[in-house]
């Protein structure tokens, strides 16, 4: 098969999809690979690097998408990328689909077959290829809301350890997954005093048992939700609903009874966000200011720390995409139900149920189109 690598276009994505080493690793098992030139550069891989293992280097991303059958990539083809899918093409990304109709459309007209990392999920419930992306971002999110709580930035000007003689900093956490509890390990590092709030008892219990003395667990609902993020400082928003819209927690009128210069950090923006006044922003420009709340709604975290970034997603991603290689998509898609579970377009019809109810649109069963 024909395995295929572009640049990632998206503002500030320094990301790639394939490693050298993995690379390697599908020329060895007898496919051809190729990348566009310069597709490594912002994670520290040379075009040399991939060439020494085995793959084609091609100048620009059209010679990529022509040839490639399979087209791996980070984040989901935006929109000058549209008009070069292929009908029939296989892509493997991340696509937050529900968060974008305007995306979903224009990958339900390409024809191509859409794979999602994000809806992969094993039989346990894991989603093994967000659950990287989720660790880099839960703990990009304390290290982001730090920064943008300094008076500089329009933040209240705390640091979140405090010193000696003051109290540190309160940092909310919306919801109790891998993001979410990454950002308590590390907001609970740095002594902040540290509160998440979950739905389930089951994984508050959990979390009771391994997070440090300064993380407390607090049930959600609504009126606690109002009432802790009235007295913090640092509100990071970790909540998923696989595949779905995610719902807005936070209000426009909730930001009037928070602290002048608290800042939110929303890493659920992929999926839509969970807080009403959030929009997706870029690396270049991370911040904008509502109702005196710093808002922090950066697209693509990860991708800011790319090094770090790159190698826990592809050493994720390379066995799926061997699969998908070897056994020629369609195949892979029949004997793996985790790759199923993945399958979100084919043949123009949505095969993820959540992502048609985002939208009203009609569902089709990913068994039912294979």
């Amino acid at each position: 098969m024909i395995v295929g690598v572009p640049k990632e276009i998206k503002t500030n994505e320094n990301r790639v999809a394939v490693v050298p080493a993995g690379a390697a690793a599908l020329v060895t098992d007898g496919h051809t690979v190729i990348i566009e030139a310069g597709a490594g550069s912002g994670s520290g891989f040379s075009d040399a690097l991939y060439q020494a293992a085995g793959a084609q280097i091609v100048e620009k991303a059209d010679g990529v998408w022509a040839a490639a059958e399979l087209v791996v990539k980070v984040k989901e083809p935006i929109e000058p990328e549209w008009q070069s899918i292929k009908s029939g093409q296989t892509i493997f990304t991340y696509y937050h689909f529900a968060a974008s109709e305007q995306l979903l459309k224009a990958h339900i007209a390409s024809g191509a077959t859409c794979i999602a990392y994000e809806t992969v999920e094993l039989p346990s419930g894991e989603l093994p290829l967000l659950t990287p992306m989720s660790e880099v971002a839960g703990r990009m999110a304390v290290q982001e809301g730090a920064k943008y709580l300094e008076k500089l930035y329009g933040g209240r000007g705390m640091l979140l350890s405090g010193v000696p003689g003051v109290p540190p900093a309160k940092v909310v956490i919306l919801g109790g997954g891998v993001v979410g509890s990454n950002a308590a390990r590390i907001a609970a590092g740095m002594g902040a005093n540290v509160f998440i709030l979950d739905l389930s008892l089951e994984r508050l219990r959990y979390l009771d048992d391994v997070m440090p003395a300064n993380v407390q667990m607090v049930f959600s609902d609504r009126h606690t939700l109002q009432k802790q993020i009235a007295t913090a400082d640092l509100v990071i928003g970790a909540v998923l609903v696989h595949g779905a819209t995610t719902p807005r927690l936070i209000r426009r009128e909730d930001l009037k009874n928070m602290r002048a210069g608290a800042v939110i950090v929303d890493v659920s923006i992929d999926q839509g966000g969970c807080v009403e006044t959030m929009r997706p922003t870029t690396h270049e420009n991370p911040t904008f200011i509502v109702d005196d709340i710093v808002h922090y709604g950066v697209a693509n975290m990860p991708g800011g720390v790319p090094v770090t970034a790159t190698l826990a997603l592809t050493n994720a991603t390379l066995p799926y995409v061997r699969k998908l290689a070897r056994t020629r998509c369609i195949e892979a898609l029949k004997e793996d139900s985790a790759l199923l579970k993945g399958l979100n377009i084919i043949s123009g019809k949505i095969t993820h149920k959540k992502v048609a109810e985002a939208f009203g649109y009609e569902f089709q069963t990913a068994e039912s189109m294979i």
